[in-house]
């Protein structure tokens, strides 16, 4: 009995064919079908599917342990501090992979079915699904070393002895576009032979050869596995290394298109309510290219947008942050934004490529490390070891190291949330940024890496006794962004489709208009970037000579000087203005 409809099969086999050609793809069709099936009878009922989003979504980016208590599950304790502290603020929680691994903090996944034995049970997960939408993450490009397809290519057994890519060391792989610095080649002995596997990541993550369609199948099932165990949402991690044709970047290549397309289409078919968010962190026109036609993510990362609001908050000059978002094109219609400003990785550089000139990176770069940040680097292509990433917590990336205290550094702080949080999109709210957590140096010495500088592991009892002290930074900052995720969900023009003007404000502030789809709300977004008071002429566009405004975030009228027809914005102000 045929599972897919015709225009399903239809749609999969063109993008089989063009990946493995027209005698493959018609038995891979038959086998996709009999996966679809089976799928369907193991799922269990659900409510009809929902809009796809809306101005109440929000997604919460969380390791399950980044809050601890000694002697409960991970998820648990996660589940009951995001239920207390955010009072379902949060519409979504994106939970960053909680598999058995090897290293990188879970992206090196030994088994993709179960969940680490110290974090918790499936049925934690059923429990936070029930208050929180999920996002899982499928890290398809590489698997650990540890795991059971490697161990099996290591024996020579199939189909897994085909799921790896081997590669002649002398064989000119300078065209490879990389995003670490290490070999790209690793040695492995099995008992048959030796061999150099293909790494794009580390030692410990083996890419995937995607060239084997048993391989496919397997992520295939792998992904449909994940939306009946809760998921809604499914993050492509590094996709755009997947498909390798030696002599090429091994970057963003057909293949790689069609097999995003095939899992789109596999989702609509099967799971319509679901959505992919791809992770690709390279410059914007690359990025934007995997919305495709509408048929690839209905999410990307809004990558250039951390490294430009950092800059732009570090020095008081909007200039690039603006001509960015005035270029911006709009997503295509069923796509949208994916708004961050930090995650458990590093606040990425290429994205910025072309945007902010090199001298003024270097400038960037160097106010990290002097606020105790570090520089990841990469492979050019020159082969020489080029900046990829700044780490550092967001908060300390803003914070003035001179003035101890910093006076203005939530202010500072809370201005680079609120835009992301206004912005065309969904906002991505990493859990430190919500609740303001430090450069853990402590635990870069531990583990001997530096991105666990922004991946602290919280003990409960104390980031609960900071919270309670209303004067703490972090007792501030959640206060502060609670108010806001409560004012956003209210406002119909925050829906991820509304409409979006940037203006031209000069350099020191930022802002933008969004108006509902219904055209029935219009909010003016403003944001003062230095320390200083500035001043809008309220006779200019956005205001149309309208002086009578009030502001969504304080709930006051905006203070507008009538004698010179002025709105004045104190130091680090954001204002979201509806008309009075």
């Amino acid at each position: 009995m045929q599972t897919l409809s015709k225009q399903a099969q239809e749609r999969l086999l063109e993008h089989l064919t063009a990946v493995y050609g027209e005698d493959q793809a018609a038995s891979l069709i038959e086998r996709l079908d009999q996966m679809a099936g089976e799928h369907i009878r193991k799922r269990r009922p659900r409510p009809e599917p929902k809009s796809n989003w809306n101005e109440k979504t929000s997604v919460l980016i969380t390791y399950a342990d980044s809050i601890q208590l000694s002697g409960e599950w991970p998820l648990v304790t996660l589940h009951r501090i995001l239920t207390e502290k955010l009072n379902h603020s949060i519409s979504c929680v994106h939970l960053l992979p909680f598999f058995p691994y090897c290293s990188d903090d879970g992206f090196s996944i030994i088994d993709y079915y179960n969940i680490r034995s110290d974090l918790g049970k499936w049925e934690h997960i059923d429990e936070l699904a029930e208050d929180f939408g999920l996002m899982f993450d499928l890290v398809l490009n590489h698997v650990s070393r540890e795991s059971e397809w490697f161990s099996n290519f290591i024996e020579g057994i199939a189909p897994e002895k085909n799921f790896f890519i081997t590669v002649d060391p002398e064989t000119n792989l300078s065209s490879v576009v990389r995003p670490r610095s290490n070999p790209l080649l690793v040695e492995v002995r099995t008992h048959h032979d030796t061999y150099h596997v293909w790494s794009t990541f580390s030692h410990d993550q083996i890419d995937l050869n995607y060239k084997e369609p048993e391989l496919l199948l397997r992520m295939l099932e792998t992904v449909l596995f994940y939306f009946r165990k809760g998921a809604r949402m499914l993050r492509l991690d590094a996709v755009a290394f997947i498909w390798k044709e030696i002599g090429t970047t091994c970057l963003h290549l057909p293949q790689t298109h069609h097999i995003v397309k095939l899992i789109r289409d596999l989702i609509d078919e099967l799971e319509p309510d679901c959505r992919i968010l791809t992770e690709t962190n390279v410059p914007h026109h690359e990025n934007v290219s995997y919305f495709g036609d509408s048929d690839e993510a209905h999410m990307v990362y809004q990558f250039s947008l951390p490294p430009l609001l950092m800059h732009a908050l570090q020095t008081g000059q909007t200039h690039y942050l603006t001509q960015w978002a005035l270029n911006l094109d709009p997503p295509p219609e069923g796509c949208t934004f994916f708004n961050f400003t930090a995650s458990h990785d590093g606040v990425g550089l290429r994205p910025v490529e072309g945007i902010i000139p090199e001298e003024e990176i270097q400038e960037m770069m160097d106010t990290v490390h002097g606020r105790g940040g570090f520089i990841s680097k990469r492979v050019g292509p020159n082969g020489l070891a080029v900046p990829y990433e700044m780490n550092i917590t967001y908060l300390d990336g803003l914070r003035d190291p001179i003035k101890i205290p910093d006076p203005f550094v939530i202010a500072r702080f809370m201005v680079s949330q609120a835009v992301a949080l206004s912005l065309q999109g969904i906002p991505g709210i990493y859990i430190h940024s919500l609740i303001g957590t430090r450069n853990d140096l402590n635990g870069v010495e531990r583990s001997g890496r530096i991105r666990s500088i922004n991946r602290r592991k919280w003990d409960v009892h104390e980031l609960e006794h900071i919270l309670s002290d209303p004067g703490s930074e972090q007792a501030q900052i959640l206060a502060a962004y609670h108010n806001l995720l409560e004012i956003r969900k209210e406002q119909k023009a925050f829906h991820p489709e509304a409409a979006q003007e940037i203006f031209d404000l000069g350099d020191a502030l930022f802002g933008f208009s969004r108006t509902s789809i219904d055209g029935e709300q219009f909010i003016v977004c403003l944001y003062n970037f230095t320390r200083y008071t500035k001043s809008l002429s309220i006779d200019s566009h956005p205001f149309d000579g309208h002086t009578d405004w009030k502001d969504l975030i304080t709930g006051e009228t905006a203070k507008v000087d009538i004698a010179h027809e002025e709105l004045v914005l104190p130091p680090y102000a954001m204002r979201w203005l509806v008309r009075v």
